[in-house]
Protein backbone atom coordinates (compact mmCIF):
# COMPACT_ATOMS: atom_id res chain seq x y z
CA UNK A 1 0.00 0.00 0.00
CA UNK A 2 0.98 3.33 -0.66
CA UNK A 3 -0.01 6.95 -0.80
CA UNK A 4 -0.54 9.25 -3.94
CA UNK A 5 -1.15 12.92 -1.91
CA UNK A 6 -4.48 11.91 -0.18
CA UNK A 7 -5.28 9.03 -2.43
CA UNK A 8 -4.61 5.25 -0.91
CA UNK A 9 -3.27 3.08 -3.37
CA UNK A 10 -4.27 -0.56 -1.66
CA UNK A 11 -1.49 -2.16 -3.15
CA UNK A 12 1.41 -2.06 -5.65
CA UNK A 13 0.11 -3.06 -8.74
CA UNK A 14 -0.91 0.12 -11.05
CA UNK A 15 -2.49 0.08 -15.43
CA UNK A 16 -0.75 2.02 -17.53
CA UNK A 17 -2.58 4.58 -19.12
CA UNK A 18 -2.12 2.79 -22.78
CA UNK A 19 -3.93 5.21 -25.58
CA UNK A 20 -6.48 3.93 -27.56
CA UNK A 21 -6.89 0.80 -24.59
CA UNK A 22 -7.54 2.35 -21.54
CA UNK A 23 -11.18 3.50 -21.68
CA UNK A 24 -13.69 2.88 -19.05
CA UNK A 25 -15.08 -0.84 -20.18
CA UNK A 26 -11.06 -2.21 -20.18
CA UNK A 27 -10.22 -0.05 -17.14
CA UNK A 28 -13.45 -1.47 -15.61
CA UNK A 29 -12.18 -5.13 -16.24
CA UNK A 30 -8.74 -4.73 -15.23
CA UNK A 31 -9.91 -2.60 -11.63
CA UNK A 32 -11.97 -5.90 -11.16
CA UNK A 33 -8.54 -8.04 -10.93
CA UNK A 34 -7.12 -5.98 -8.15
CA UNK A 35 -5.44 -3.49 -10.07
CA UNK A 36 -4.85 -0.57 -6.74
CA UNK A 37 -5.03 1.99 -9.25
CA UNK A 38 -5.83 2.24 -13.00
CA UNK A 39 -4.94 5.11 -15.51
CA UNK A 40 -7.19 6.44 -18.29
CA UNK A 41 -5.55 6.83 -22.10
CA UNK A 42 -4.19 10.28 -22.55
CA UNK A 43 -6.70 12.91 -23.32
CA UNK A 44 -5.80 15.86 -25.29
CA UNK A 45 -5.33 18.81 -23.27
CA UNK A 46 -6.62 21.45 -26.36
CA UNK A 47 -9.19 18.69 -27.06
CA UNK A 48 -11.01 19.46 -23.67
CA UNK A 49 -10.28 23.29 -23.93
CA UNK A 50 -12.29 23.56 -26.94
CA UNK A 51 -14.83 21.26 -25.74
CA UNK A 52 -14.24 18.75 -28.58
CA UNK A 53 -17.41 16.48 -27.85
CA UNK A 54 -15.10 12.83 -28.72
CA UNK A 55 -12.70 14.37 -26.63
CA UNK A 56 -14.93 15.14 -23.19
CA UNK A 57 -16.21 11.93 -23.60
CA UNK A 58 -13.52 9.98 -22.87
CA UNK A 59 -13.09 11.66 -19.39
CA UNK A 60 -15.82 9.23 -18.30
CA UNK A 61 -15.10 7.41 -15.44
CA UNK A 62 -17.38 4.23 -13.86
CA UNK A 63 -17.28 5.02 -9.91
CA UNK A 64 -16.06 1.41 -9.62
CA UNK A 65 -12.88 2.12 -11.20
CA UNK A 66 -11.55 3.86 -8.57
CA UNK A 67 -8.93 5.41 -7.63
CA UNK A 68 -8.31 6.24 -11.42
CA UNK A 69 -5.38 8.86 -12.65
CA UNK A 70 -6.64 10.40 -15.72
CA UNK A 71 -3.70 11.15 -18.27
CA UNK A 72 -3.52 14.68 -20.08
CA UNK A 73 -1.13 15.82 -22.67
CA UNK A 74 -0.21 18.85 -24.09
CA UNK A 75 2.88 20.85 -25.07
CA UNK A 76 2.18 24.49 -24.30
CA UNK A 77 1.59 25.11 -20.43
CA UNK A 78 -1.32 27.72 -20.72
CA UNK A 79 -3.84 24.88 -22.15
CA UNK A 80 -2.20 22.32 -19.97
CA UNK A 81 -3.04 24.74 -17.17
CA UNK A 82 -6.33 24.69 -18.50
CA UNK A 83 -7.01 21.33 -19.24
CA UNK A 84 -6.20 20.70 -15.63
CA UNK A 85 -8.50 22.94 -14.22
CA UNK A 86 -11.33 20.96 -16.11
CA UNK A 87 -10.38 17.76 -15.41
CA UNK A 88 -9.69 18.81 -11.73
CA UNK A 89 -13.73 20.40 -11.55
CA UNK A 90 -15.28 18.59 -13.63
CA UNK A 91 -14.34 14.78 -13.58
CA UNK A 92 -13.99 11.94 -10.90
CA UNK A 93 -10.68 11.28 -11.54
CA UNK A 94 -8.22 10.97 -8.19
CA UNK A 95 -5.19 11.89 -9.73
CA UNK A 96 -4.30 14.14 -12.70
CA UNK A 97 -1.26 12.72 -14.55
CA UNK A 98 0.98 14.72 -17.09
CA UNK A 99 2.07 12.53 -20.12
CA UNK A 100 6.04 13.46 -20.38
CA UNK A 101 6.41 9.84 -22.07
CA UNK A 102 5.04 9.22 -25.30
CA UNK A 103 6.83 8.61 -27.99
CA UNK A 104 4.81 8.97 -31.00
CA UNK A 105 6.02 11.88 -33.64
CA UNK A 106 2.83 13.06 -33.59
CA UNK A 107 2.79 13.44 -30.36
CA UNK A 108 6.58 14.98 -30.04
CA UNK A 109 5.79 16.62 -33.01
CA UNK A 110 3.93 18.89 -31.36
CA UNK A 111 6.17 19.62 -28.01
CA UNK A 112 4.39 17.02 -26.27
CA UNK A 113 4.68 13.69 -24.31
CA UNK A 114 8.50 12.81 -24.70
CA UNK A 115 9.64 16.00 -26.02
CA UNK A 116 9.10 17.40 -22.33
CA UNK A 117 11.52 15.22 -21.23
CA UNK A 118 14.66 17.05 -22.47
CA UNK A 119 14.05 20.35 -20.38
CA UNK A 120 14.11 19.87 -16.76
CA UNK A 121 12.81 23.36 -15.99
CA UNK A 122 10.26 23.34 -18.56
CA UNK A 123 8.74 20.42 -16.50
CA UNK A 124 9.27 22.33 -12.96
CA UNK A 125 7.33 25.23 -14.21
CA UNK A 126 4.28 23.61 -16.17
CA UNK A 127 3.81 21.26 -13.20
CA UNK A 128 4.14 24.33 -10.61
CA UNK A 129 1.40 25.50 -12.85
CA UNK A 130 -1.15 23.01 -12.77
CA UNK A 131 -0.65 22.56 -8.83
CA UNK A 132 -1.31 26.15 -8.23
CA UNK A 133 -4.61 25.81 -9.85
CA UNK A 134 -5.75 22.04 -9.31
CA UNK A 135 -6.66 20.21 -5.65
CA UNK A 136 -6.41 16.82 -6.89
CA UNK A 137 -2.75 15.43 -6.95
CA UNK A 138 -0.70 15.97 -9.74
CA UNK A 139 1.54 13.41 -11.06
CA UNK A 140 3.94 12.79 -14.17
CA UNK A 141 4.99 9.73 -16.39
CA UNK A 142 8.04 9.93 -18.66
CA UNK A 143 10.51 8.06 -19.65
CA UNK A 144 14.13 7.87 -18.38
CA UNK A 145 14.95 10.31 -21.27
CA UNK A 146 14.93 11.53 -25.09
CA UNK A 147 17.54 9.29 -26.60
CA UNK A 148 20.88 7.83 -25.01
CA UNK A 149 22.82 11.18 -24.95
CA UNK A 150 19.89 13.07 -22.61
CA UNK A 151 18.72 10.73 -20.47
CA UNK A 152 17.85 13.69 -17.44
CA UNK A 153 15.18 11.07 -15.26
CA UNK A 154 16.71 11.86 -12.11
CA UNK A 155 16.79 15.38 -12.75
CA UNK A 156 13.28 15.58 -14.53
CA UNK A 157 11.73 13.41 -11.31
CA UNK A 158 13.36 15.84 -9.01
CA UNK A 159 12.11 18.77 -10.83
CA UNK A 160 8.40 17.25 -10.50
CA UNK A 161 8.68 17.01 -6.96
CA UNK A 162 10.27 20.36 -6.61
CA UNK A 163 7.22 21.66 -8.03
CA UNK A 164 4.83 20.19 -5.67
CA UNK A 165 3.37 16.66 -7.90
CA UNK A 166 3.10 13.91 -5.35
CA UNK A 167 4.82 10.92 -7.57
CA UNK A 168 6.30 9.74 -10.98
CA UNK A 169 5.66 7.06 -12.93
CA UNK A 170 9.06 6.05 -15.22
CA UNK A 171 9.29 3.84 -18.00
CA UNK A 172 12.72 2.47 -18.41
CA UNK A 173 13.19 3.27 -21.86
CA UNK A 174 14.26 6.35 -23.88
CA UNK A 175 11.84 7.86 -26.84
CA UNK A 176 14.18 6.48 -29.43
CA UNK A 177 13.76 3.04 -27.95
CA UNK A 178 9.65 3.29 -28.82
CA UNK A 179 9.09 -0.15 -27.28
CA UNK A 180 11.79 -1.77 -28.23
CA UNK A 181 15.16 -2.62 -26.63
CA UNK A 182 15.57 -3.67 -23.05
CA UNK A 183 14.09 -1.46 -20.25
CA UNK A 184 16.70 0.42 -17.94
CA UNK A 185 15.83 -0.42 -14.62
CA UNK A 186 19.20 0.70 -13.14
CA UNK A 187 17.95 4.26 -13.85
CA UNK A 188 14.55 3.72 -12.62
CA UNK A 189 16.16 2.56 -9.43
CA UNK A 190 18.31 5.97 -9.36
CA UNK A 191 15.47 7.99 -9.63
CA UNK A 192 13.78 6.36 -6.72
CA UNK A 193 17.08 6.94 -4.42
CA UNK A 194 17.43 10.73 -5.55
CA UNK A 195 13.23 11.91 -4.71
CA UNK A 196 10.96 11.45 -1.68
CA UNK A 197 7.58 11.23 -3.77
CA UNK A 198 6.41 7.86 -4.79
CA UNK A 199 7.98 6.33 -7.64
CA UNK A 200 6.47 3.11 -9.80
CA UNK A 201 8.16 1.32 -12.04
CA UNK A 202 7.56 0.58 -15.65
CA UNK A 203 8.80 -1.16 -18.33
CA UNK A 204 9.27 -5.43 -19.29
CA UNK A 205 7.05 -6.61 -16.57
CA UNK A 206 6.00 -9.41 -18.42
CA UNK A 207 5.05 -11.89 -15.25
CA UNK A 208 4.21 -11.63 -11.36
CA UNK A 209 8.18 -12.77 -11.21
CA UNK A 210 9.36 -9.58 -13.25
CA UNK A 211 7.23 -7.17 -10.67
CA UNK A 212 8.63 -8.42 -7.51
CA UNK A 213 12.18 -8.56 -9.14
CA UNK A 214 11.41 -4.42 -10.66
CA UNK A 215 10.28 -4.15 -6.65
CA UNK A 216 13.48 -5.76 -5.23
CA UNK A 217 15.65 -4.23 -7.65
CA UNK A 218 14.46 -0.96 -7.58
CA UNK A 219 12.96 -0.04 -4.36
CA UNK A 220 9.78 1.50 -6.36
CA UNK A 221 6.86 2.09 -4.65
CA UNK A 222 4.64 0.34 -7.13
CA UNK A 223 4.70 -1.57 -10.54
CA UNK A 224 3.03 -0.46 -13.65
CA UNK A 225 1.84 -2.88 -16.06
CA UNK A 226 1.12 -2.45 -19.40
CA UNK A 227 1.21 -4.64 -22.66
CA UNK A 228 1.41 -7.77 -20.62
CA UNK A 229 -2.26 -6.95 -19.28
CA UNK A 230 -3.70 -6.63 -23.16
CA UNK A 231 -6.54 -9.61 -23.21
CA UNK A 232 -4.44 -10.63 -19.93
CA UNK A 233 -6.38 -9.00 -16.90
CA UNK A 234 -5.21 -12.51 -14.91
CA UNK A 235 -1.70 -11.03 -15.08
CA UNK A 236 -2.63 -8.11 -12.20
CA UNK A 237 -4.78 -10.40 -10.53
CA UNK A 238 -2.08 -13.38 -10.33
CA UNK A 239 0.69 -10.37 -9.29
CA UNK A 240 -1.17 -8.91 -6.53
CA UNK A 241 -1.44 -12.37 -5.11
CA UNK A 242 1.95 -13.25 -6.01
CA UNK A 243 3.57 -10.24 -4.38
CA UNK A 244 1.10 -10.37 -0.92
CA UNK A 245 1.37 -14.28 -0.62
CA UNK A 246 4.19 -15.56 -2.88
CA UNK A 247 1.44 -18.03 -4.38
CA UNK A 248 1.47 -18.50 -8.64
CA UNK A 249 -1.85 -19.01 -9.28
CA UNK A 250 -2.53 -20.65 -12.62
CA UNK A 251 -3.05 -19.17 -15.90
CA UNK A 252 -6.94 -18.85 -16.77
CA UNK A 253 -8.37 -21.57 -18.95
CA UNK A 254 -9.56 -20.96 -22.52
CA UNK A 255 -13.40 -20.78 -21.33
CA UNK A 256 -12.06 -18.00 -18.59
CA UNK A 257 -10.67 -15.82 -20.92
CA UNK A 258 -13.68 -16.25 -23.40
CA UNK A 259 -16.08 -14.90 -20.88
CA UNK A 260 -13.71 -11.97 -19.41
CA UNK A 261 -13.85 -11.36 -23.52
CA UNK A 262 -17.23 -10.71 -23.69
CA UNK A 263 -17.92 -8.64 -20.50
CA UNK A 264 -15.27 -6.88 -21.80
CA UNK A 265 -17.18 -7.04 -25.29
CA UNK A 266 -20.68 -5.76 -23.40
CA UNK A 267 -19.01 -3.10 -21.45
CA UNK A 268 -17.27 -1.37 -24.68
CA UNK A 269 -20.94 -1.72 -26.55
CA UNK A 270 -22.30 0.11 -23.62
CA UNK A 271 -19.84 2.92 -23.98
CA UNK A 272 -19.26 3.18 -28.00
CA UNK A 273 -22.45 2.04 -29.10
CA UNK A 274 -22.06 -1.47 -30.48
CA UNK A 275 -20.86 -0.87 -34.25
CA UNK A 276 -17.87 1.28 -33.09
CA UNK A 277 -17.42 -1.23 -30.09
CA UNK A 278 -17.25 -4.41 -32.49
CA UNK A 279 -14.63 -2.73 -34.47
CA UNK A 280 -12.31 -1.66 -31.12
CA UNK A 281 -13.17 -4.94 -29.71
CA UNK A 282 -10.97 -6.92 -32.70
CA UNK A 283 -7.34 -6.24 -31.64
CA UNK A 284 -8.65 -7.01 -28.03
CA UNK A 285 -10.24 -10.22 -29.17
CA UNK A 286 -6.70 -11.53 -30.56
CA UNK A 287 -4.81 -10.51 -27.94
CA UNK A 288 -7.58 -12.51 -25.58
CA UNK A 289 -7.37 -15.49 -27.59
CA UNK A 290 -2.90 -15.70 -27.41
CA UNK A 291 -1.96 -18.84 -26.40
CA UNK A 292 -5.58 -20.64 -27.58
CA UNK A 293 -4.57 -23.65 -29.41
CA UNK A 294 -6.61 -23.35 -32.71
CA UNK A 295 -7.26 -19.76 -32.44
CA UNK A 296 -5.18 -18.49 -35.16
CA UNK A 297 -7.35 -20.07 -37.93
CA UNK A 298 -9.95 -17.87 -37.10
CA UNK A 299 -8.33 -14.43 -36.91
CA UNK A 300 -9.10 -13.23 -39.93
CA UNK A 301 -12.99 -14.13 -39.88
CA UNK A 302 -12.91 -11.95 -36.10
CA UNK A 303 -11.52 -9.23 -38.48
CA UNK A 304 -14.57 -9.35 -40.77
CA UNK A 305 -16.80 -9.08 -37.88
CA UNK A 306 -19.51 -5.99 -37.63
CA UNK A 307 -22.09 -7.46 -34.86
CA UNK A 308 -21.41 -8.37 -31.40
CA UNK A 309 -23.40 -11.86 -31.99
CA UNK A 310 -20.49 -12.64 -34.83
CA UNK A 311 -18.36 -11.55 -32.74
CA UNK A 312 -19.29 -13.78 -29.54
CA UNK A 313 -20.41 -16.70 -32.10
CA UNK A 314 -16.78 -17.06 -32.96
CA UNK A 315 -15.10 -16.46 -29.26
CA UNK A 316 -17.44 -19.26 -28.13
CA UNK A 317 -16.59 -21.79 -30.93
CA UNK A 318 -12.69 -21.28 -29.98
CA UNK A 319 -13.42 -21.64 -26.50
CA UNK A 320 -15.80 -24.52 -27.11
CA UNK A 321 -13.17 -26.30 -29.19
CA UNK A 322 -10.12 -26.07 -26.48
CA UNK A 323 -12.35 -27.15 -24.13
CA UNK A 324 -13.00 -30.71 -25.90
CA UNK A 325 -9.23 -31.07 -27.60
CA UNK A 326 -8.49 -30.95 -23.28
CA UNK A 327 -11.04 -33.36 -22.64
CA UNK A 328 -9.69 -35.57 -25.22
CA UNK A 329 -6.07 -35.28 -24.21
CA UNK A 330 -6.85 -35.97 -20.79
CA UNK A 331 -8.76 -39.33 -22.01
CA UNK A 332 -5.83 -40.21 -23.50
CA UNK A 333 -3.49 -39.95 -20.48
Amino acid sequence: MFRIGDVEIKNRVVLAPMAGVCNSAFRLTVKEFGAGLVCAEMVSDKGIVYNNEKTLNMLYIDEREKPISLQIFGGEKETLVKAAKFVDKNTNADIIDINMGCPVPKITNCDAGAKWLLDPNKIYDVVAAIVDVVEKPVTVKMRIGWDEQHIYAVENAQAVERAGGKAVAVHGRTRVQMYEGKADWNIIKQVKEAVNIPVIGNGDVKTPQDAKRMLEETGVDGVMIGRAALGNPWMIYRTVRYLETGELIPEPTPREKIDVCLLHLDRLIALKGEYIAVKEMRKHAAWYLKGIRGAAKIRNAINECETRDELAALLLQVAEEAEAQAAANAEAV
